[in-house]
């Protein structure tokens, strides 16, 4: 509620009244809600300008016994892949009236539960988490359920947990990425692996898969893990050995990205001599000194497949059994692999 300059408080039923449109038209209009007419969206917009009418959200929160806000926690704001999730989840969530409030946990587990009770506390009506916990721990999860909020995992799937998931499958990305490397011609295929999370695993299975299914022998020292500079020492220790990796799967895009740097650094030829790819599709890799091959993990989508699901769930919708979507990752050759 608001007060136009000359008069008393304006109220969403004046302004109905006054366009002779429902209450709950202008409700869905100063809501943002898309299933309006253009002519009536406008009217109602350019009369609620007019008035410098502004919402009462506590009451609207108090009447429905929601804050009309999620919570989207990702380890790295600034990896498009998860900029573009956060692009999918707010499309959907705010014609529907919802704001979301986005976090960076920096990949931290300890950050990350702190940014989670901070959001409990402000009371969301729910949570879209790209969990930096480490396999195996579910504690966080059984606080967030102890309090009654759902919440959606997306990209990193913990199995203990009964919770909804929407990602591509790890395993799954991992072998699509090094079949790919076996089919171009590589024989000594290094892999750099990511943090100690729960993508790591998946990925790694997937190349030892791959490997196999070729009769290709799994060697440790051809497995690096990927540091703070995300890949390029890796890619070096790879390069540095003898003989040397002539194929690199890594764990991501920007792993990837600095994997090239290595290898062009090293005098060698992308992709003659070495083979790069990443996965996650990010929004430079055809953009690069060497366009990067790589798996799309269909980002977006998850972001909106996701916000579906935790609509679902949020209020007092009888809950149903925990959704699991499967995003199928799809193989994007560019130079960096293409003999």
């Amino acid at each position: 509620m608001s007060r136009d300059a000359n008069g008393p408080p304006v109220r969403l039923k004046d302004i109905a009244e006054e366009l002779n449109v429902s209450v709950m038209t202008v409700s869905k209009v100063v809501r943002g809600q898309t299933d309006v007419s253009e002519a009536t969206r406008k009217r109602v917009l350019d009369r609620v300008r007019e008035l410098n009418y502004q919402p009462n959200w506590i009451a609207r929160s108090l009447a429905a016994r929601q804050t009309f806000i999620i919570g989207l926690v990702v380890p790295d704001l600034m990896h498009s892949f998860f900029a573009e999730v956060a692009k999918g989840v707010t499309r959907k969530m705010r014609p529907r009236g919802y704001d979301v409030v986005i976090c960076n946990s920096e990949e931290d587990a300890a950050l990350e539960r702190s940014e989670v009770e901070h959001l409990l506390s402000r009371q969301v009506d729910g949570l879209i988490l790209a969990s930096s916990q480490f396999p195996g721990e579910d504690g966080l999860f059984r606080r967030i359920e102890a309090r009654g909020t759902p919440y959606v995992l997306i990209d990193r799937r913990f199995p203990e947990t009964k919770a909804a998931y929407v990602g591509a499958e790890n395993r799954e990305i991992g072998r699509l990425a090094t079949e790919h490397l076996i089919e171009q011609g590589a024989k000594r295929i290094g892999h750099i692996a990511g943090p100690r999370i729960a993508t790591r695993l998946g990925r790694l299975e997937g190349y030892r898969a791959a490997l196999a299914a070729h009769n290709i022998e799994y060697r440790d020292e051809l497995v690096v893990e990927g540091s703070a500079d995300e890949g390029y020492a890796a890619a070096r220790q790879l390069l540095a050995l003898n003989p040397r990796a002539d194929g690199i799967v890594c764990f991501n895009d920007p792993y990837a990205v600095n994997a090239l740097k290595a290898v062009i650094e090293a005098g060698l030829r992308i992709p003659e001599d070495v083979k790069v790819i990443g996965a996650g599709n990010v929004h430079y890799s055809d953009l690069l000194r060497v366009p990067l091959s790589t798996i799309d993990q269909k980002s977006t989508l998850t972001g909106e497949q996701a916000a579906e699901i935790l609509l679902g769930m949020i209020g007092p919708k009888k809950r149903k059994a925990p959704k699991i979507v499967r995003i199928k990752p799809e193989l994007v050759v560019r130079e960096s692999t293409r003999s």
